[in-house]
């Protein structure tokens, strides 16, 4: 059992101090499930719990009700809707068989008035539960954000899945109506080859989401055979959608030191999100050019374009543009597969012109 002496509301108060406010206090108890006061109510007074336990609760009598404290002997409650002028923001219940000090309002001013420490312990104790407050929202704001990453990251390996699961799932079609042996060959390499991709996908999603550091092996392999072999996979997928892949450049015969998975992983991300981008159809153009130092490739769609504005955030996480699907997790994933080989990614805008991304990777010295 408190007594008003052991409240932190009235620390620091004299004997005469204390007195004064044993006189202006009732005494008041409340049985397990009394209200104490309603949301709504007019602030008339303020509480400081003697014995029991006090619920202050919001939305007491909704689906959504919501236990914003528990507050045991010594604790007080009620001073803000006293000092605000304002009805109660909560519902105040005995959570068990309860016995608080009721302080009348106008009794509290006046005290307040003439005993500057009350004031102080006040305002330093409300500071506290603001506080408190503040540290629970921020949780809370926490939590949901990792809520909504959750949903972001799931939207995104879903885009992402999608097209291997397409291909193999008419792979397997093929592969159960044709009785051609060179057919039924063709279809399971295909099914090889996108399985091998979703492996690659979801380490890609694993490794950005731990942070690990790549844990890829650069290898030296000749760019233009690399090359061959995306295209050769990508024309088949993309002419499913209505587009269609144009070299209009050789790729050079050139060694790099590159992680040929993890590289295809780049190409396919971009052609994919730029037939996005054109669901009537269109053409996607790549080049090359031999720098000294760099091999530089473009990929580029006769889509809408990208704005300068979302360009200069694009290879952000979650970064999104002209896509219904998907959440931009791709473009950093790109962006960090380029790095991880030593080169650079970036995109251009010109007026009247497609998206255009270009790259570049160095050549072994």
């Amino acid at each position: 059992m408190a007594s008003l002496r052991t409240s932190r509301l009235f620390e620091g108060l004299s004997a005469h101090d204390l007195e004064v406010v044993r006189r202006i206090t009732t005494n008041e108890t409340y049985p397990a499930g009394k209200v104490i006061f309603r949301e709504g109510d007019p602030g008339d007074a303020v509480f400081v719990v003697q014995e029991g336990l006090v619920e202050i609760v919001s939305r007491a009598d909704t689906e959504q009700r919501q236990v914003l404290s528990r507050l045991g002997p010594g604790s007080f409650f009620g001073e803000m809707a006293v000092l605000e002028l304002k009805p109660r923001s909560a519902t105040a219940i005995a959570a068990q068989p309860t016995t608080v000090f009721r302080i009348p309002a106008g009794e509290m001013f006046t005290f307040l008035q003439h005993c500057p420490e009350l004031g102080l312990s006040l305002l330093r104790e409300i500071s506290g539960r603001l506080r408190d407050l503040n540290a629970h929202y921020v949780n809370e704001m926490v939590q949901a954000e990792r809520l909504s990453l959750v949903g972001r990251f799931a939207r995104s390996i879903i885009h992402d899945l999608k097209n291997p699961l397409n291909v193999i799932g008419l792979s397997a079609e093929l592969l159960g109506t044709s009785a051609d042996p060179a057919t039924r060959r063709t279809a399971a390499e295909r099914i090889r080859k996108q399985v091998e991709r979703i492996t690659e996908l979801v380490g890609e999603i694993l490794e950005f989401t731990q942070g690990a550091p790549p844990a890829a092996v650069l290898a030296t392999e000749d760019y233009a055979t690399f090359i061959r072999e995306v295209v050769a996979e990508l024309r088949e997928e993309l002419e499913l959608k209505g587009v269609a892949l144009h070299l209009e450049s050789e790729p050079p015969a050139v060694p790099l030191r590159l992680h040929p998975g993890r590289l295809r992983r780049v190409f396919h991300n971009l052609c994919h999100n730029a037939a996005q981008a054109m669901p009537s159809g269109g053409i996607i153009i790549l080049r090359f050019a031999l720098k000294e130092a760099r091999v530089l490739t473009e990929i580029e769609d006769t889509g809408p374009g990208i704005a300068p504005e979302v360009a200069a955030r694009l290879f952000e996480p979650f970064a999104t543009h002209g896509k219904s699907g998907g959440t931009g997790l791709g473009l950093s994933i790109c962006k960090k597969i380029i790095e991880d080989h030593g080169g650079r990614i970036w995109t251009e805008t010109h007026p009247g012109r497609g998206a255009l991304f270009l790259f570049s990777l160095p050549r072994p010295v």
